[in-house]
């Protein structure tokens, strides 16, 4: 018999990769879809939250009996919540009306407190992401929590070094080009290192919203993909990254979700529709028989309010 997982923090990873059937290149490429849906919270997130939590364990920044603090747009924050039910440390979330209903919910269902910002016409702006970063500060300072401070973390590169692993086995090293969305640009730059240890030559692509295009040198503005575009140049990005940065509208971005969910059965976020949209970008100029691997972020069921 094999040996049962000890608590849920051991589902985490190893998920599947899946090729699109319907939506494809016309010239013959491959799109591989991470499914990271399948971790516990049904998000990517599940990796780096845990991640960062083991690592302030391991060098006394978090003590048992602390607390912890973190602003995030939803994602990470459920994942948190789950980590930190888990685990038995209070924490704190701030978060803001733009984001899903369903993720601000889940959270407080695992026991998070929330502090919610207003946004600005339910958008997600670099005002608001600025606010909430603010507001996160305070509370640290006010209460000796630790903050895991997403944007800067590097804790959490780890975890996507191990998706990276995933990806190359999963593959059998077969792979000529990964896409990502940049929120605090550790996803995109923890794989894409990991990959470029195994294969210098494959290539990266960077995702950003295309109304809030700072990373490719654009005026920041406002957008409704959630979990992306902070609409300011993030800590954790290096302009070396990425081989190349695409921009993707959020009508664009929606518009794949939903031929996801109809086309592939696939039910995910925003972010995953702008990933496939780039993918098929990055495989129509690949040429024939190319293997691209992009992320399914997270579950659609976070968004069904949105």
């Amino acid at each position: 018999m094999n040996e049962l997982p000890r608590n849920i923090l051991q589902c985490i990873g190893n998920t599947s990769l899946l090729a699109l059937r319907n939506i494809v290149p016309a010239n013959g490429s491959r799109i591989l879809l991470k499914l990271e849906n399948e971790n516990p919270t049904g998000s990517m997130k599940d990796r780096m939250a845990l991640a960062m939590i083991e690592a302030a364990e391991a060098d006394g920044r978090l003590a048992a009996g602390g607390s912890v603090v973190e602003y995030t747009g939803g994602s990470t924050g459920v994942s948190l919540s789950l980590i930190c039910a888990v685990k038995g440390y209070p924490l704190h979330i701030v978060s803001s009306d733009a984001f899903a209903r369903e993720k601000l919910e889940h959270m407080k269902v695992l026991g998070a407190r929330l502090q919610i910002v207003r946004s600005e016409s339910g958008r997600m702006t670099e005002k608001l992401t600025r606010d909430m970063i603010e507001a996160a500060r305070i509370i640290a300072a006010e209460t000796g929590s630790f903050w895991t401070d997403q944007l800067k973390n590097t804790d959490q590169l780890a975890a996507y070094h191990k998706l990276a692993e995933e990806i190359w086995s999963q593959t059998d090293g077969r792979i000529d080009g990964f896409v990502q969305s940049v929120g605090t640009a550790a996803s995109l730059r923890g794989t894409a290192e990991a990959l470029r240890r195994r294969n210098e030559r494959i290539g990266i692509v960077a995702v950003e919203p295309a109304e809030s295009p700072v990373l490719s040198g654009g005026r920041t503005g406002a957008h409704k993909i959630e979990g992306i575009g902070a609409g300011f140049v993030v800590p954790l990005w290096q302009q070396d990254i990425a081989d190349r940065i695409e921009r993707v509208s959020t009508e664009e971005a929606a518009a794949m979700a939903m031929r996801l969910a109809r086309e592939e059965g696939l039910f995910a976020g925003t972010s995953t529709g702008a990933n496939v949209v780039a993918a098929l970008r990055l495989a129509e100029r690949t040429g024939p028989d190319a293997t691209i691997v992009t992320i399914m972020c997270d579950t659609g069921m976070k968004y069904l309010s949105k």
